[in-house]
């Protein structure tokens, strides 16, 4: 008997969010539109710069943010996750608490260092830009797996951006294989362009094992497979996965399958104001509807729903109240 929906494993990071000008980017020598994995020294320099752009902090980090979404629409949530016991990990903590998210008794979650932060830049035109510091989360391995919990789970859901530590690289492989014993499904997220552009073959590594469910936007979809056109890309991705979906920003998404399946989901339209939390939002939509007897198609279309809302405020996440509406009007 299976007690969660999905098992999340993935960075926990407090996300700091602010609005800055193209030419913050350019004097500060950030690239636009990417995830870039920074020391601490480098964090504290831009913190120090945009400290009275009055941030908008709250816990995240891809797969929590997925996670968030899926139990604020009654999903049954878990996270395994590595943070400090300082005050951004206290944060993050009470965060998980009041969502009602579960996870494992502390000695799985707490390690050394300070607990990590990703500095979301988001520029005019709701590109975000992020820094990511992760502290105490580069530490993450098998040892913050409680192994007991993911055997009574649905989906394993991975976290891309893991794929920058051999020791979680580690830890995911020792995961699929014990899921698959364990009549646990797998899910692995992208996470970002840059993932793709630079560890393609770490990713490779994983998805040596075909998954059940991958998700990616359109960019990372033909960087890594190298096709350009979109018919043969997603002919491809599925040799890695049975199900992929397809977010293509104001076009849409598509889930494509083995099975035959080729659902496109129309867009909303709305005025994006920062687009961080988007992905990750459609994923945890998107899982909560295939785990509580939605059809494919009205996972897909109540996940644009809820990712179409996320991108017209700051932060990755949305007040728990809308997602109430937001079901409510769709289910």
């Amino acid at each position: 008997m299976k007690k969660f929906d999905v098992f999340g494993i993935g960075n926990a990071l407090v996300d700091c969010v602010c609005l800055v000008s193209d030419s913050f980017l350019d004097d500060n020598n950030i690239e636009k539109g990417l995830m870039t994995i920074v020391d601490d020294k480098k964090q504290k320099s831009i913190i120090e710069k945009i400290k009275d752009t009055d941030p908008f902090i709250q816990s995240g980090g891809s797969v929590p943010n997925s996670i968030y979404t899926l139990s604020n629409l009654g999903g049954s949530g878990y996270l395994s996750f590595l943070i400090s016991n300082d005050s951004y990990g206290n944060l993050y903590l009470n965060d998980i608490k009041k969502s009602g998210i579960n996870t494992a008794d502390k000695k799985y979650f707490f390690g050394d260092g300070m607990t990590g932060s990703c500095l979301v830049l988001t520029t005019p035109d709701a590109e975000r830009t992020m820094n990511t510091c992760l502290g105490a989360s580069s530490n993450f391995s098998i040892k913050n797996i409680n192994f007991d919990d993911l055997k009574l789970s649905r989906y394993l859901y991975i976290e891309g951006y893991l794929v920058t530590s051999d020791i979680a690289i580690e830890a995911i492989k020792k995961s699929i294989s014990f899921s698959i014993e364990n009549d646990v499904k797998i899910s692995l997220t992208f996470s970002d362009l840059s993932m793709v552009k630079y560890f393609r073959e770490k990713f490779l590594n994983i998805l040596n094992h075909k998954i059940d469910l991958l998700f990616c936007n359109q960019e990372e979809a033909k960087t890594f497979t190298g096709e350009n056109n979109f018919k043969k890309c997603c002919e491809k991705m599925l040799e890695y996965s049975e199900l992929v979906v397809i977010t293509k920003g104001d076009k849409g998404s598509l889930i494509v399958s083995n099975s035959g399946e080729n659902i496109e989901i129309e867009p909303k339209n709305v005025t994006p104001l920062d687009t961080v939390g988007a992905g990750d939002t459609y994923a945890g939509a998107f899982l909560y509807g295939i785990n509580n007897g939605l059809s494919l198609k009205k996972s897909g279309e109540l996940a644009s729903s809820l990712s179409s809302k996320v991108v017209t405020k700051l932060g990755p996440r949305l007040d728990k109240n809308v997602i109430d509406d937001i079901k409510q009007t769709m289910i």
